[in-house]
């Protein structure tokens, strides 16, 4: 099957192309370096010739609410009305989960705007929310951090390996439209300043880090709000595996 990959340069779309591979399917990525521009639609005709289904894991550069949730909406837009020109039969969408719980960040709300532009499309669809990547709290520690300190939120959360979110993408584009997939998360629930704390120390890193409520992650996301629902899927690999191939790499790179 012929499957193109939406943010195909980044960690899970780049990831989803192997997976996809793997699978037995022929991975089409789709991104600007790959000379295909969803903002402006440049190319997107070109890369959906012949394709059966399109998997979308684009994320937005750093900006406020308005201006993600318009640049998911431009981009989604986009791919969307280029897949009923295509003909394609199925568009798979990488959302989160409980994204419409809560308010969140600039990135839930376009992530909101992107389901709701789905869901309401001719392409039949499946969405799959997806809990935090393992990398995410050290993300969030290097968005924050200020003089050597980085501002956490001591979020509880039920992450998930970044392989592990593209072997359920590929598997998902090979079957057919589901609607809303169940939620997809990890086997343990984890400390979100805990994690930010092992992965530096796995990677070799130093820094000082302050549990607050006070930074860019608010109190609307404290208690269970980010944990997946009782049905959820739950992928394999553990923090602790994931964070030995971390460190692994790290000794390898010197």
């Amino acid at each position: 099957m012929r499957v193109a990959v939406a943010g195909a340069s980044g960690n899970i779309g780049s990831l989803t192309v192997a997976a996809l591979r793997r699978h037995g399917h022929d991975p089409v990525p789709i991104s600007r370096s790959h000379g295909v521009d969803l903002l402006t639609g440049q190319g997107v005709d070109e890369a959906l010739g012949g394709v059966d289904v399109v998997v979308d894991a684009i994320s937005a550069p750093p900006a406020d609410r308005e201006a993600t949730a318009t640049y998911f909406a431009t981009t989604t837009e986009n791919l969307l009305n280029a897949e009923q020109q295509a003909g394609v039969r199925h568009h798979v969408l990488l959302s989160i989960v409980e994204v419409h719980r809560i308010a969140g960040t600039a990135h839930y709300s376009g992530k909101r705007e992107q389901e709701r532009l789905v869901s309401a499309g001719q392409v039949p669809w499946t969405i799959v929310p997806v809990a935090q990547f393992f990398d995410f709290a050290a993300t969030v520690a290097r968005w924050t951090e200020r003089d050597g300190r980085a501002y956490l939120a001591p979020l509880l959360v039920q992450p998930i390996a970044p392989a592990d979110v593209a072997d359920v993408l590929a598997e998902v584009a090979g079957g057919p439209p589901q609607g809303r997939h169940r939620d997809v998360a990890g086997p343990e629930r984890q400390d979100l300043v805990d994690m930010a704390r092992r992965t530096h120390q796995a990677l070799g890193r130093v820094m000082k880090l302050v549990p607050t409520w006070d930074a860019i992650l608010g109190p609307d996301m404290a208690g269970n709000v980010l944990l997946p629902g009782p049905d959820a899927r739950i992928a394999p690999t553990t923090f602790d595996d994931w964070l030995a191939d971390q460190e692994a790499e790290r000794v390898l790179r010197g």
